[in-house]
């Protein structure tokens, strides 16, 4: 049986607590846009992030998806990070389903430096395509958590705005930036077009995302939703698990931040190649080539003892601290690694 999972904080279970205020909502026929509970969390996302209007959705990678749909028109680019989510883990659906494709910019750190964007926006020939968005993610899955710099952020959205672009946020762990970075959460999204997060991550809700911007945009999201068969009835009993999350789980990831620095620095006292370093939020890499070790042999052996972690191949591992990881929980994790190491050497 598992008892400490690291593999990602999609895990995490609703409390007790939540449980009951699903429990308790008050629901109706969304689609009717007549359930008062989702129509509650809308709003209060739109709120806290500074929008006209917010749209719940069941998941992330459908938020990012209708808000490239509402964005665009098909035959457009769409620029991304080369390691983002939108581009490496949603299927190709903004080709597949809004007829665009992506532009895709390297970078060394998950960050889009706005010179390189420009190099990407094609001339206005008649046989080039144009670009119709440029996305962000803040926190960057692929690198390890990291947090956009507000600078670099604010850089790009100038630059968009001078071109008449629009700009969407995949912000699925906003508020580990909002905490890590000690900024509110409006502030750092200020001049997006668009901002999708989730609840299902560290927030700990078991469904759902919200996708907020102005009311002419989530009244278009509100229309690809529903193409992308996402239209939904009673669900109020899983947007009360999101009010719940947002009123009372966001200060606390500042708690997983603190568990993901524990692990970080024992792992890093043990020779294990790091990335961030230092680790700013909630998710971290460990290379395990460096100390000789295969990642995939080391997940098995912890696995024995009920820990269970996520190699991504036979050198690199991700970690990734949630509401449901103890500090024990790491204690024993710590505890497994060196058994196993002890072991090999």
């Amino acid at each position: 049986m598992t008892h400490v999972d690291l593999r990602s904080d999609t895990v995490t279970r609703p409390s007790p607590e939540m449980r009951q205020k699903m429990a308790e909502a008050e629901v109706g026929d969304d689609v009717y846009a007549e359930d008062p509970t989702v129509n509650r969390l809308q709003e209060m996302a739109a709120d806290m992030l500074g929008f006209g209007a917010g749209l719940f959705v069941p998941s992330g990678s459908m938020g990012n998806q209708v808000a490239i749909w509402s964005h665009t028109e098909s035959g457009q680019e769409v620029i991304v990070e080369k390691k983002s989510h939108i581009y490496n883990y949603e299927l190709g659906t903004m080709s597949a389903f809004s007829g665009v494709t992506p532009r895709s910019i390297s970078s060394n750190d998950g960050t889009l430096d706005v010179e390189e964007i420009k190099k990407e926006i094609n001339p206005d020939k008649y046989y080039l395509p144009e670009t119709g968005l440029i996305t962000l993610e803040n926190t960057h899955n692929n690198q390890g958590g990291k947090v956009y710099p507000y600078e670099r952020i604010q850089e790009v959205i100038d630059f968009a705005e001078e071109m008449g672009l629009p700009v969407h946020l995949d912000g699925a762990r906003l508020f580990n930036a909002s905490v890590a970075s000690g900024m509110d959460p409006d502030e750092i999204v200020e001049g997006f077009n668009s901002v999708m997060f989730c609840l299902s991550k560290g927030l700990g809700a078991p469904v759902g995302s919200l996708l907020v911007g102005s009311e002419e945009f989530i009244e278009t999201a509100l229309v690809g939703r529903k193409r992308f068969g996402g239209g939904m009835r009673q669900v109020g009993i899983l947007a009360a698990a999101g009010i719940y999350a947002l009123e009372n789980n966001v200060e606390r990831l500042a708690k997983d931040h603190h568990k993901a620095e524990i692990l970080w620095k024992e792992l890093n006292e043990l020779g294990f190649d790091l990335t961030p370093d230092p680790v700013e939020t909630n998710i971290f890499f460990a290379r395990t080539d460096s100390i000789g070790v295969n990642a995939e042999d080391l997940a098995e052996f912890l696995k024995e003892k009920g820990i269970v972690i996520g190699p991504r191949n036979e050198r690199e591992i991700r970690f990734v601290t949630h509401l449901d990881v103890t500090e024990d929980d790491i204690d024993q994790t710590i505890a497994g690694i060196k058994d196993y190491l002890g072991r090999v050497a």
